[in-house]
């Protein structure tokens, strides 16, 4: 009896679907078989925002292509999906949804039965899923690049640009035997300083009122002025993160790395997303350099702003597609990773 092969939706694929689109903008995923193996299928999904396809249309995609190959009787599914769609909606904010959780749910009953990501923007979106998660790490690659591409990056400080990103700075200046800054005060907006409001209390009309009844007020935050904790003087700044979009943040920390004395700034992230005017603030700012990898293309970005440089994380996809395959131990891909990291 003819076994079902494995299936991989990955940009490492044995046969690329053709979509056709009907008049009202529907769509639907057509494979080509592969000429000896007609049971192997896969499937290129897209799930970075570009100049010509949005983030929604990608996932739309990617759900279509996956529920076309269950199907067809695939026996696993497995997605590599470098930068996680709307892993920033991780939290329920206000009386809001962890869209996260929702999109994990949708793959799921897809027919999806693996992932390989990288450097999930919160670690414990790992467990949203009923299926395992390869969750990589970019940092081998950043940590090499700094090594070779950055001239006496031995006078470098590692810089976190909020009290949110210490733990990742740590981990660069720690393997690097570097010195560490953290950037706190008023200038910084994090996730954590919205207010969530799902303890609120119901409607008036709708309300007992208890008059014996008061609870403690929460006291409003109010921060500090910006400040750096660290000596940077003198210094080559490198400010570590995983995702860099809106850039007013970094251009902000430039700006005070260079009030304090840093002579050279650097911005490293694992997902460029770059979207809005982000290259041109870039160009514009006191930052000389942005080292993001290619999980997310910018290609059109990296015109529009020379100091923008890309390190190329392919190998280490197509290595775990590679141990997946063959039934090997994935544990290599994770050796000295530590929690924080």
């Amino acid at each position: 009896m003819e076994q079902p092969s494995e299936c991989k939706l990955s940009t490492h694929c044995f046969a690329t679907p053709r979509y056709f689109r009907g008049n009202s903008y529907e769509q639907g995923p057509q494979y080509s078989h592969q000429n000896g193996n007609p049971d192997t299928h896969s499937g290129q999904p897209s799930n970075a925002q570009t100049p010509f396809r949005d983030v929604n249309t990608a996932v739309m995609e990617l759900l279509i292509m996956a529920y076309a190959l269950k199907t067809a009787c695939a026996r696993n599914i497995i997605g590599v999906i470098p930068y996680f769609p709307y892993s920033k909606q991780s939290k329920m904010r206000k009386r809001g949804s962890i869209v996260c959780k929702l999109l994990a749910s949708m793959l799921a009953k897809a027919g999806l039965t693996h992932i390989i990501t990288m450097d999930l923007h919160q670690k414990e979106i790992q467990g949203f899923f009923s299926f395992p998660v390869d969750n990589l790490r970019a940092s081998p690659f950043l940590l090499q690049y700094i090594q070779e591409e950055i001239p006496n990056y031995r006078n470098a400080v590692i810089v976190a640009k909020s009290p949110d990103a210490a733990k990742r700075a740590q981990s660069y200046a720690e393997r690097l035997r570097l010195g560490l800054a953290v950037i706190h005060g008023e200038a910084q907006c994090t996730e954590l300083d919205m207010d969530d409001g799902r303890h609120s209390p119901p409607m008036v009309r709708n309300a007992t009122v208890h008059p014996g009844l008061e609870l403690p007020l929460m006291m409003a935050k109010e921060k500090p002025p910006i400040t750096v904790v660290g000596d940077v003087g003198g210094s080559i700044a490198i400010i570590v993160d995983d995702i860099i979009d809106d850039v007013e943040s970094f251009v902000a920390a430039a700006e005070i790395l260079k009030e304090r004395g840093a002579y050279k700034i650097y911005v490293m992230a694992t997902h460029g997303i770059l979207s809005a005017e982000a290259p041109r603030l870039i160009e514009e700012s006191s930052i000389d350099e942005v080292v993001v990898t290619n999980t997310v293309p910018h290609e059109v970005q990296k015109l529009q702003c020379p100091k923008i440089k890309t390190v190329d994380i392919s190998l280490i996809l197509s290595e775990a597609i590679r141990r997946i395959h063959n039934g090997e131990s994935m544990a290599y891909l994770f050796r000295n990773i530590t929690v924080d990291d």
